[in-house]
């Protein structure tokens, strides 16, 4: 499967995995999950939009990364505060 065959928060995920792996110069998703301290599994999941994202990873990736936060949900396809503030207006 191709990445441009997933759907698309699929993809955005798959964009921050690939991200994490390049900023945090590991080889592959094993090598992202012991970085991460998350079981090799989660980081699969999450590739293939099987599980969410959620913040608790968003945050773990900011603070091994030093990418902030609102580019990481930039990447992630993630509603920022401001785009949720713009949204209820």
């Amino acid at each position: 499967m191709y990445v441009k065959d997933l759907p698309e928060p699929a993809q955005k995920a798959n964009e921050l995995v690939d991200l994490l792996i390049d900023c945090l110069q590991v080889r592959n998703d094993a090598g992202l999950s012991r970085a991460m301290k998350v079981a090799p599994p989660v980081i699969s999941k999450i590739r293939h939009g099987k599980l969410p994202i959620g913040a608790a990873f968003i945050v773990a990736a900011h603070e091994l990364t030093g990418v902030s936060v609102r580019n990481l949900k930039r990447v992630a396809g993630m509603p920022c505060r401001e785009q949720i503030q713009i949204q209820s207006a």
